[in-house]
């Protein structure tokens, strides 16, 4: 009669053979205490070693082998929840503290993904610095709107269609183009005293600050696709549709949206519109400025030089200094220039 190591050396009952980790280290199925799975490990390993010597050499070490993969396996906390789950365990993977469950669950809950492909999903996120909804969309696993769909249900928001959602004119005029684009969000309306924001990511807190110093009402953020969100706001800030000036001012919070406060205010919150651009939207304002300030210059000389010179200083200053208008109004207008473009 052929030898059966599990049952004449372990005393595993007839069935599949191998049979699966928790029989093998003979524990109750799906234990999750690491420790009594090691101690048992750990008896069972040197009761085997007792066969490593004579005709049962190999068939000793081929069981260990078994046992010590068995024992890694259960040890190992994201190893033993996806063999867990390939026994059908039901993972109960809430967080604790919010009840949620992570978005990868999600999506393998709506058979939008495997649990192979949740594998590589993370290891493709951390390995290019990713957003885990990033790392799906990219790995063409989903399309971005069912990937931020689960991304919101994880972080506990609403998820917001744009194709069917429509902004409040009042609400996006009152917040500059600078501030969407650098927290790529998309004002949205007044819902129940909070201002709607629909948000590619959960919102900073500086973008919370700012909404609620502009409206005088807390945000209340909710999540769209950042393709989405990309194409609002070319939609709904395209040059000409929005009132610029009026964006740049913060408004004040007991009165109608539109209305500015005091000039101080109105100055803080123009001065603060250069801090919100991008480094690339700082560096063409300032280059701007010195265009302005050198095209200032070679027009005032080349107006004294050809034509004010000629019919007006000649009488006044000497032929070889005709640029008194350079002098004049130079001054002042690259004072202002400076001032606008080049101080901050």
């Amino acid at each position: 009669m052929a030898l059966d190591v599990y049952k004449d050396w372990l005393g595993i009952p007839d069935g599949p053979r191998p049979p699966d980790h928790y029989q093998l280290l003979r524990v109750v199925q799906f234990e999750d205490d690491f420790e009594k799975i090691r101690k048992n490990y750990k008896k069972l390993n040197a009761h085997v070693r007792k066969y490593a010597s004579g005709q049962y050499a190999q068939q000793s070490q081929d069981l260990l082998n078994d046992l010590a993969k068995a024992m890694l396996c259960l040890t190992d906390d994201e190893r033993k929840l996806d063999y867990d789950r390939s026994l059908g365990r039901e993972i109960d993977d809430r967080d604790p503290n919010t009840g949620r469950r992570p978005m990868l669950s999600i999506l393998v809950s709506d058979s939008v993904i495997t649990n192979d492909q949740a594998k590589d999903v993370k290891d493709y996120a951390a390995r290019a610095g990713l957003s885990i909804r990033d790392a799906v969309v990219q790995m063409k696993f989903a399309d971005a709107d069912v990937a931020t769909r689960a991304m919101a249900s994880e972080l506990g928001r609403a998820f917001v269609d744009l194709t069917d959602t429509y902004p409040d004119d009042a609400v996006l005029d009152a917040v500059p183009k600078t501030l969407v684009r650098r927290h790529s969000c998309l004002p949205l309306f007044e819902d129940d005293g909070n201002i709607l924001v629909a948000c590619a990511d959960e919102p900073t807190t500086e973008l919370e600050d700012e909404i609620r110093l502009r409206f005088g009402k807390p945000i209340r953020a909710v999540l769209a696709a950042p393709q989405a969100i990309s194409q609002g706001i070319g939609k709904y800030y395209a040059p000409g549709v929005r009132n610029e000036a009026a964006a740049g001012q913060i408004k004040s919070s007991s009165k109608s949206v539109g209305k500015p406060v005091s000039a101080a205010a109105a100055a803080r919150a123009r001065k603060k519109a250069f801090s919100e651009m991008t480094s690339e939207e700082q560096a063409e304002h300032r280059n701007m400025g010195y265009i302005l300030c050198c095209a200032t210059v070679i027009v005032l000389a080349n107006l004294d030089n050809w034509v004010l010179g000629p019919m007006l200083w000649k009488y006044i200053t000497p032929d070889w200094f005709p640029f008194v208008s350079t002098l004049l109004v130079g001054p002042p207008v690259l004072y202002g220039l400076y001032n606008k473009y080049l101080k901050n």
